[in-house]
């Protein structure tokens, strides 16, 4: 019976750790031990709480053990722009993108009261990397209250802190989120699946991308679009400087070979799997992951990921 229940928050659950701790692997890692730790717990649920609230106080607790461990050993770092404006997911070096198809398994059925669990504005690249931001418990008091809805006393109850200590810790969580996340954020759309224009400019990156056609790509990148590559803190700023980047590998002697991208999605943001069939191989390689942010009909961000994770976005690595 405690399995049976157990598994039916798993997925959520490792949304919860994911939010904590911005990387997939660790969120991976976390919610077996949450779960682990609440098996031998077992007996202590007496039923004060639901076991959805129960499991989460363990599962949050878990995650502050980790943050708050020497071994982790993580600062998060200060990265620019050219226009000296920081950049917080070119400072998050350990940040990973979650694949949908694992964010739908954890998303309520429509109209169930937990449908905040995963809101694409709490769930986007950008708000993960600016939560890194925050100390470890304020970091816990913002996503129990402002994501995942939680009263205050439960919150408080679930940290053992005071009611006063957590409404402290909230304003001044959201002080940092407001310095730390896009200025213009609060008009991006917030739907869980791309729009049609969003679809229609994701289809010409793919194609342009496929051709290696630079000009093509040029007019789909907005003048201040930016590139990142976690974990690296390299920022390429502007659309010039991601032309000059891909330039060598795209086209000329030094060009790598023949390109073809697979549409993904993660963090319900469009998402571009690019492989390279390189001169004289029969297969296409596994190169990375572009997740994109569109705004109208233009590209404005690109957050590009290594091959560890394309197995969990169910990708292969040849192709």
């Amino acid at each position: 019976m405690f399995a049976e229940l157990a598994q039916r928050y798993r997925h959520e659950l490792r949304v919860h750790c994911y939010r904590m701790l911005g990387s997939f692997t660790e969120a991976e890692d976390l919610v077996q031990e949450a779960l682990l730790r609440a098996w031998r717990k077992r007996e202590s649920f007496q039923g004060r709480s639901t076991f959805r609230a129960w499991l989460y106080r363990i599962a949050t607790n878990a995650c502050l053990d980790v943050l708050s461990s020497p071994a982790r050993g993580r600062e998060v770092g200060v990265a620019a722009g050219a226009d000296g404006m920081r950049v917080p997911m070119a400072e998050v070096g350990w940040l990973q993108p979650y694949p949908d198809a694992l964010l739908d398994l954890a998303a309520p059925g429509e109209g169930e009261p937990d449908a905040v669990v995963i809101a694409r504005e709490t769930i986007e690249l950008a708000f993960l990397a600016a939560i890194q931001h925050l100390p470890p418990k304020q970091r816990a008091v913002l996503i129990l209250r402002d994501v995942l809805g939680w009263p205050a006393a439960e919150t408080a109850a679930t940290l053992e802190l005071s009611v006063a200590s957590v409404k402290s810790a909230l304003q001044r969580a959201r002080v940092t989120m407001r310095e730390q996340l896009p200025e213009r954020r609060s008009e991006w759309g917030r739907r869980a699946s791309p729009s049609e224009e969003e679809r229609a400019v994701l289809q010409r990156y793919l194609e342009a991308s496929d051709r290696a056609d630079l000009a093509a790509l040029a007019e789909l990148l907005r003048a201040d679009a930016r590139q990142m590559m976690p974990p690296l803190a390299a920022v390429y700023d502007g659309r010039e400087a991601i032309l000059a980047m891909w330039r060598p590998v795209l086209v000329g002697p030094q060009a790598w070979g023949e390109w073809r991208g697979v549409l993904t999605a993660a963090n319900r943001q469009p998402t571009v799997a690019n492989y390279v069939r390189r001169h004289g191989e029969h297969d296409f390689s596994a190169v990375n992951l572009d997740v994109l942010r569109i705004e109208g009909d233009r590209v404005v961000e690109i957050t590009t990921f290594g091959v560890e994770l394309f197995a969990a976005f169910g990708l292969a690595t040849r192709l």
